[in-house]
């Protein structure tokens, strides 16, 4: 890591991290090159290399800051909020998540990847925001559903979380996809981030009193 102040080393951390999302946008993972990252930023490559080693590791970043993002609306649905019903509580949860696109479609398509091809040191720190999540979330179900037994909120946990991987590719489908399933007799209905994400959040709910 290069001697600078901690504001210059967060920064051009930020700079190369927002890079790889921009190029995100239009290309897919296995195209983009650090030296595609380096074309988007102020530096050479030979300096994105002093902060991260690997394509993977900035992609892994990337999804660190989503879920850290996606963390403190969760805080705020709780700071905002004395109680919940299942309804709104699926409502306000479902909400939260609709937001993260960028979190979904990375996960969904390149959570393999990037954690083979990262140093521990940077998955140490992607677990730890990961970890934050998973507590979070217990602390959601904490406030908002204190019946609910440990291994009830377990449950949810457990069975949502892996959930999260399928959302992105139900919700958003490519016309080539979509033309592929029409020739094969598939019928596809669109649902969106909200809408699949509220419904299996009342269903994992549906066992559970009113608050």
């Amino acid at each position: 890591m290069p001697k600078g102040s901690p504001e210059l080393t967060n920064a051009r951390k930020e700079e190369i991290i927002n890079a790889c999302e921009a190029l995100y946008q239009t290309m897919g993972f296995k195209e983009i090159t650090m030296k595609d990252i380096s074309a988007a930023t102020s530096f050479t490559r030979t300096s994105i290399y002093n902060y991260f080693q690997t394509k993977e590791e900035i992609f892994l970043a990337l999804l660190q800051r989503e879920y850290g993002l996606w963390i403190a609306d969760l805080a705020a649905m709780m700071g905002e909020n004395d109680a919940l019903t299942k309804a709104a509580f699926a409502d306000k949860f479902a909400r939260t998540l609709e937001k993260r696109a960028q979190l979904l479609k990375i996960m969904s398509m390149n959570h393999y990847d990037m954690e083979t091809g990262s140093r521990p040191e940077r998955l140490k720190e992607f677990k730890t925001v990961y970890g934050r999540s998973l507590q979070t979330v217990r602390a959601c179900l904490d406030k908002f559903f204190p019946q609910m037994s440990r291994s009830e909120k377990q449950d949810f946990i457990y069975t949502f979380f892996p959930f999260m991987f399928g959302i992105y590719p139900y919700t958003f489908v490519t016309e080539k996809q979509r033309t592929a399933m029409e020739e094969a007799g598939v019928n596809y209905v669109f649902l969106s981030i909200y809408e699949i994400t509220y419904n299996c959040v009342k269903r994992l709910l549906a066992n559970q009193q009113e608050g």
